[in-house]
C-alpha cells in the first residue's frame, strides 16, 4: 500500500486535471434476515465545477439475491454481512447473531438535575417548587425533552409509585423513558426513587390525594384535599405534599371525585399549583370533573382521555390502549393513566414497543401541556 493510499479519500482516485471521475459507493444494510432493507448506490462525481450525486434506490434482494431462489428475501446475517463486504470481528467459535441491533444513547433526552437552585422555595415543608425570578417553570425545565413531529402522539402517566419499593424499581427499570411516572406522597425513600428516574429518562410528577365521594369511608391518605377545608388549609396540605421531594413537572390528581367537581374548593389549589410553574394532569377518573371548565380553565391543566387498568385485566388493558391510539389518531394526541400494576407495567411495555411502526409517537406528558390547553 502506497503513501498516496492511505491519505487519499475513501475509494476515490486521485483526480486528474480538468478529467472527471465517478465512484460507486455500494451501500447494504443488515437487519433481522426476514427484514425488508434497500440499498442505495450512490454515483459521485467531481469536477472541476461543482460536486453532484446520484441515488438509485433498490430492492436487498437485487443486491443480495437469495441462493436458494425458492428461500424469497430470507437470508442469514452471516449473508448479508459478506455480501455487502462488511467485515465484522468475533471471537472465534462466535458466528453472525440471527439479528443485529444497533442502539444510539438517547443524549437529547437527558433531562436538567434537580432541583434546580431557581426553582425552589426553602419552607417549614421542605423544597417547594417556584417560578424562578428569570421566569422559569419546573413544568418545563424538569420535563423529558421531546422533538416536535408531526402525527399522532400519546402520552401515558403510570401512578402509584413509591409505595412498595420493589414494584417501583421493576416499574422504573422495564417502562419506556418517555413513560411519566407518578409518585405517591408516602413512599419512603422518595428522593432516590425520583433521582433513579429521572437519570433513566423519565420525567415525574407528583400524585396529590383529593376527597372522593365516599370520604372517609375511602380514604387517599394523610393531607388529603378536601371540599369542607378551607381554602388556607387545603394551601398547607398540599405544602406538605409538595415538600416530599423536588424535581417534578406537575401535580396529577389521585381519587378526588368530589373535590374535582367542587369549583369553588378546587380554584385555589390550581391556582397555587398555576403560581408555582406547575402542570396539573386530571387523570381521567371522574366523569364530573371541572378541572378544566369554568374559572379554573385558565390554569394550564390537562386531561387523561383514558384509565388503561380501571379493569385490572390483560385483555382490557389492551382495549384501553387500542383506544388511546384511536383518540390520538382523531385529535392529534391523547394521554392515558395507569397503575404501576405488575400486569400493568408489562401489558404497557409490550405496547409501546409496538407503537412507533404505527405511526403514533410516545411522548412524556408534558409534550402535550400546549396541546392539550
Amino acid at each position: 500500500m502506497t503513501p498516496d493510499e492511505l491519505t487519499r479519500p475513501l475509494g476515490l482516485s486521485p483526480p486528474k486535471p480538468r478529467l472527471t471521475r465517478r465512484v460507486s459507493l455500494a451501500v447494504g444494510l443488515l437487519g433481522v434476515a426476514a427484514a425488508a432493507g434497500a440499498v442505495a448506490f450512490l454515483a459521485i462525481q467531481r469536477s472541476a465545477d461543482a460536486p453532484f450525486a446520484i441515488s438509485r434506490i433498490v430492492t436487498r434482494d437485487q443486491v443480495f439475491p437469495p441462493a436458494d431462489p425458492s428461500a424469497g428475501s430470507r437470508q442469514s446475517a452471516e449473508a448479508l454481512e459478506g455480501a455487502s463486504g462488511v467485515s465484522v470481528l468475533r471471537p472465534p467459535g462466535e458466528a453472525a447473531p440471527g439479528s443485529i441491533v444497533i442502539r444510539v444513547p438517547d443524549v437529547a433526552a437527558r433531562l436538567e438535575p434537580a432541583p434546580d437552585p431557581r426553582l425552589i422555595e426553602h419552607t417549614r415543608f421542605g423544597l417547594l417548587p417556584k417560578v424562578g425570578a428569570d421566569g422559569a417553570r419546573p413544568a418545563r425545565v424538569y420535563a423529558r425533552p421531546a422533538v416536535a413531529k408531526s402525527g399522532p402522539r400519546v402520552a401515558v402517566l403510570v401512578g402509584g409509585l413509591g409505595i412498595g419499593q420493589g414494584p417501583t424499581a421493576d416499574a422504573i427499570a422495564k417502562l419506556p423513558a418517555p413513560i411519566t411516572l407518578a409518585f405517591a406522597p408516602y413512599g419512603s425513600d422518595l428522593e432516590r426513587f425520583v433521582a433513579q428516574s429521572r437519570e433513566d429518562g423519565h420525567e415525574v410528577m407528583l400524585q396529590v390525594p383529593m376527597e372522593p365521594f365516599d370520604y372517609p369511608a375511602n380514604d387517599p391518605g394523610p393531607h388529603t384535599l378536601t371540599v369542607r377545608a378551607k381554602p388556607q388549609e387545603n394551601i398547607e396540605r398540599l405544602h406538605w405534599l409538595m415538600g416530599r421531594f423536588t424535581g417534578y413537572t406537575g401535580l396529577v390528581t389521585f381519587m378526588g371525585a368530589r373535590l374535582t367537581s367542587d369549583e369553588a374548593a378546587l380554584a385555589p389549589i390550581l391556582r397555587e399549583a398555576s403560581g408555582r410553574g406547575l402542570l396539573v394532569l386530571d387523570d381521567g377518573s371522574s366523569s364530573r370533573s371541572v378541572i378544566r371548565t369554568g374559572s379554573t380553565a385558565q390554569v394550564p391543566t390537562l386531561r387523561a382521555q383514558a384509565v388503561l387498568d380501571g379493569v385490572p385485566r390483560p385483555d382490557a388493558i389492551d382495549r384501553e390502549l387500542a383506544r388511546l391510539e384511536d383518540a390520538a389518531r382523531e385529535r392529534g394526541f391523547a394521554v392515558g393513566t395507569a397503575s404501576a400494576l405488575p400486569m400493568s407495567v408489562d401489558r404497557i411495555t409490550r405496547w409501546a414497543k409496538a407503537l412507533e411502526t404505527k405511526g403514533i409517537e410516545l411522548v412524556p406528558v408534558s409534550a402535550l401541556a400546549e396541546a392539550g390547553r
